[in-house]
């Protein structure tokens, strides 16, 4: 499926910012799967210093904010052609080992409430991909999705006790039961073509797990299926922190307001 793609982030300060440095991840991975057809990222009220790959693969824009601006915008454009491997990305890349992605970190460390959902998860004796269908299925049912109640800086834990959430929670409790079930899983962040609508307030999260003999498979808990030629896949990490579209820091005193608009369509 052929897609095309907006993302437009406008920052607006009621101080002129001193200085400020940004990481952005929003230019989609090259897969097997996943061909990038053209893609340009336009920086106003800022400059590129540089990019690189990250340990991930991702590829990554470090942004340099001008002095005395109280606005910066970032546009990213482009197609994407996605083929449907029924979640399966394939076999582990980037510079990270697979040995890191069972660690826990801040954001998906486990308590009382995702080890009882671990501990609810039948055995491997079906095959490790239903039972982790499984543990999508169980941490559906056990947190509802809802949004306005969860923020980036909300830990996996504390979803499960509030009971509701959003698919970066459904994505960080997964990841989370499954490391504690000894499969290395991460995150992974990008797009996804909705049905019923061309703009979305924000974009998509979901879990990969390394599966022995078929690589990264994907898992979607918040629409409950793998992805399909849908889903435009963006950054990968541990969690969300590792990619964010845009983070970084600043100098000065200035309070910010954000603005995000995306398009997502089929061409």
């Amino acid at each position: 499926m052929l897609l095309r793609i907006l993302h437009k982030t406008r920052s607006v300060y009621d101080n002129p910012v001193g200085y400020g440095l940004l990481q952005l991840r929003m230019t989609p991975k090259p897969r097997p799967s996943q061909q990038v057809l053209s893609w340009r990222t336009v920086i106003d009220g800022g400059k590129v210093e540089a990019e690189f790959d990250d340990q991930h693969a991702n590829h990554v824009h470090l942004v340099s904010m001008e002095s005395g601006h109280s606005e910066l915008t970032i546009t990213c454009e482009g197609e994407v052609d996605v083929r449907d491997t029924a979640g399966v990305v394939g076999p582990h890349t980037g510079f990270a080992p697979l040995w890191l992605f069972r660690r826990a970190t801040p954001l998906t460390r486990p308590g009382p409430h995702i080890r009882r959902l671990a501990k609810a998860v039948p055995d491997a004796s079906g095959g490790d991909v239903p039972r982790l269908h499984a543990l999508a299925e169980i941490v559906r049912g056990a947190v509802r999705y809802e949004t306005g109640h969860t923020d980036a800086d909300t830990k996996a834990e504390e979803a499960v006790e509030a009971g509701h959430g959003v698919c970066q929670d459904h994505a960080h409790i997964f990841i989370s039961a499954a490391r504690l079930l000894g499969y290395p899983a991460r995150y992974a962040g990008g797009y996804l073509m909705m049905n019923d609508r061309v703009e979305q307030e924000a974009g998509h999260a979901w879990a990969e797990v390394h599966v022995e003999g078929l690589g990264w498979v994907g898992f979607d808990v918040s629409n409950a299926i793998s992805p399909d030629d849908r889903y435009v896949r963006v950054a990968t990490g541990l969690d969300y922190a590792e990619t964010a579209p845009v983070s970084g820091m600043r100098f000065g005193e200035a309070t910010e307001s954000m603005n995000v608009l995306i398009q997502v369509q089929q061409q």
